[in-house]
């Protein structure tokens, strides 16, 4: 299956509009043939209370990128998707900046897909890495 050719950055971060994305301040910055790249500050929005990156943080970022990668591959006027399974491994912290994500497509099927995203610091240091399977569902 091929990504749609018709997607953009644009678009993409105009979907976030009015979402947990636009709040937490998540921004798509790479599209590829299977992947996408987003980045999320870290800041009051995504801190835990002792002023660590909150692992829920980067899961919402992992569901995000993961969720919009998936649907760069579907007919919107036929199709769209939704989460069935996420995990996380939260490997170090982060404090300040910006991480940055990048999922990936594991499978791309006619009724599932499976994406990897790795969030890494702005130094490249793994933060967390996690896998989200998506179900593909018709409209209708």
């Amino acid at each position: 299956m091929k990504r749609r050719a018709d997607v953009s950055l644009e678009q993409l971060n105009a979907w976030n509009k009015n979402t947990m994305g636009e709040h937490i301040g998540i921004e798509y910055t790479e599209i590829g043939d299977d992947y996408l790249v987003g980045k999320m500050p870290v800041d009051h929005r995504t801190h835990q209370p002792m002023g660590l990156l909150h692992g829920g943080a980067s899961v919402a970022l992992a569901e995000t990128l993961g969720s919009v990668g998936a649907t760069m591959f579907l007919d919107l006027e036929k199709q769209y998707c939704v989460g069935l399974e996420i995990n996380a491994n939260h490997i170090k912290s982060a404090r300040n900046g910006y991480v940055y994500g990048k999922a990936t497509a594991v499978h791309i099927g006619r009724k599932t897909q499976v994406w990897e995203i790795r969030i890494t610091t702005e130094s490249g240091d793994l933060v967390c890495i996690s896998r989200i399977t998506m179900a593909v569902l018709d409209r209708g």
